[in-house]
């Protein structure tokens, strides 16, 4: 192995010089979050009308909520998808993905889920209501 291929792979491995306000990520981290962006379906369509506030409070209620997102630009200018990207991830404090096509993936850290003073898990159903039915048969 020689000396340039070495110093290749260990740049590979360190972290890239993120743009301004962009998480930092490692290639493999990236990788790791490419394979597990595949299976995923768009959560969030930006139209003709472009990258709005409310656009960016619902890109980041989904990345809040999932971590991990799809974005689909109905824009066909290359130039301008990669604008939304770069907007979105220094607006939002995110990670670029991928750009492929007309889609987007984002990644940002989960945000804990708060559980109420009583230990139990918020917005749970209670249990389904018997039926006199039910009572009978026993």
């Amino acid at each position: 192995m020689t000396l340039d291929r070495i110093a290749q792979l260990i740049a590979d491995e360190t972290a890239e010089a993120p743009v301004p306000g962009e998480l930092a990520i490692s290639t493999t981290e990236r990788r790791a979050l490419k394979a597990e962006a595949h299976s995923l379906n768009p959560v969030v369509t930006i139209a003709d009308n472009g990258l709005s506030e409310t656009v960016l409070k619902e890109i980041s209620h989904s990345l809040d909520r999932h971590g991990l997102i799809k974005i689909r630009v109905v824009s066909d200018e290359r130039d301008t998808r990669e604008a939304y990207l770069a907007e979105i991830c220094r607006t939002l404090n995110a990670a670029a993905i991928q750009h492929i096509g007309k889609l987007l993936v984002v990644w940002r850290p989960k945000v804990e889920v708060k559980v109420d003073k009583s230990g139990k898990a918020t917005g749970r159903r209670k249990a389904p209501r018997q039926l006199k039915r039910s009572f009978q048969n026993n």
